[in-house]
């Protein structure tokens, strides 16, 4: 595990911690009104980042994740209505207009969006657009200094003959190096606070490793605080300090890494942690999956959402959503009404929880013998 600092819980228990936030975010709830009613895509998100520090935000699909960020960076649509409050150095961010969010954007929050192609402008060289992002921010910097920044860019994210690659295309780089490119561009004027939105989505296990250490140069580079939002409990294992696991629009466990892999308190956190291959337990085991899907957030049942899924469920579940409770400690919170449950034990195995997947080893291709067809 990475070393992190000692920070304090999301709802600014500690006013020291919150006074030094680079980043504040405060109960943030975004509606989207359709046709068929109110969206409620996030429903009370709240952390505070410090200098530095690294936030991993999971969540399966749909848990509001990237909403989140995009609330943000002020990037939703006019349509959506948004609540709750985010500040920047102090600054606060709801309720500027697109002209007072572009000298944030970029300088002070800059973003790592999930699909480097459409980040990326396919009609220019990869230098130009590098250029664009620092003469926006810089318009003394001349193009000659912006063209020799753009090469050092490139070659500080891992492009090789990254003076030659300066003057290519999108398409004739691969997504891997594709998402380098825009790494740089996010570290290219020395922001505050990067933002990276599922940078390793539909790459493979390797170039998801070399994704995730150009990350950790970007943020060595810049020295900025990062919110690195993920379906993957395993992506943030060794990059977090702190991570936030969100359901159905809203934070259901938040704390320090070792308390979110080591001591889960929220049966959903139990799954998540269940459905990763471990490698440090020497022996073949099946992973433990979460039956059924995370709830429509249109028309929300009362109590808490997980209940149709939770193997803990019990009849205030239907009837109460739980909010944020401190557990094991000050910084350790989970919404969950049965949490001390899971505190009595020593360690929370997934398939104590959610039971042995009894699917047939044939359906997975493996013999009966346990090797692979």
């Amino acid at each position: 595990m990475a070393e992190y600092l000692d920070v304090r819980d999301v709802r600014a228990h500690d006013h020291a911690a919150e006074s030094s936030a680079v980043l504040e975010v405060d109960n943030l709830q975004v509606r989207f009104p359709t046709d068929d009613g109110i969206v409620h895509a996030v429903r009370g998100v709240s952390y505070s980042l410090r200098p530095g520090e690294v936030l991993g935000i999971v969540g399966e699909s749909g848990s509001g994740k990237s909403v989140t960020s995009l609330a943000v960076m002020g990037l939703l649509p006019r349509t959506a209505r948004i609540n709750g409050s985010v500040k920047f150095r102090g600054r606060e961010l709801i309720g500027l207009n697109d002209r007072e969010m572009s000298g944030v954007r970029g300088r002070g929050i800059a973003m790592v969006f999930q699909d480097p192609m459409t980040s990326l402008n396919p009609v220019y060289k990869i230098g130009a657009q590098l250029a664009e992002a620092l003469q926006t921010h810089d318009r003394g910097m001349s193009a000659k200094d912006a063209a020799r920044r753009s090469v050092d860019l490139l070659d500080l994210v891992g492009i090789p003959n990254a003076k030659a690659r300066v003057d290519q295309y999108p398409h004739e780089f691969s997504g891997g190096m594709r998402q380098r490119v825009v790494i740089a561009i996010a570290m290219a004027n020395q922001p505050d606070v990067i933002i990276a939105d599922e940078p390793t989505t539909a790459l493979d296990v390797t170039v998801q490793a070399q994704v995730l250490e150009t990350l950790r140069t970007a943020q060595a580079e810049t020295h900025a605080s990062m919110v690195l939002i993920t379906h993957d409990l395993g992506v943030v294992a060794g990059m977090a300090d702190r991570v936030l696991v969100m359901y159905a629009g809203k934070p259901v466990e938040t704390g320090d890494v070792d308390d979110i892999y080591y001591r889960p308190r929220m049966p959903y956190t139990v799954g998540l942690l269940g459905s990763l291959p471990r490698v440090d337990r020497g022996e073949r085991q099946r992973l433990t999956p979460i039956h059924g899907s995370p709830p429509s957030l249109l028309n929300l049942p009362p109590g808490c959402p997980f209940t149709p899924r939770c193997p803990m469920s019990r009849d205030k579940c239907e009837k109460d959503e739980p909010e944020l409770g401190q557990v094991d400690g000050i910084n350790h919170f989970s919404a969950c009404h049965f949490s001390s449950e899971l505190v009595a034990r020593e360690e929370v195995a997934p398939e104590a929880i959610f039971g042995a997947d009894t699917t047939d080893d044939t359906q997975l291709g493996v013999d009966s013998e346990g090797a692979s067809q």
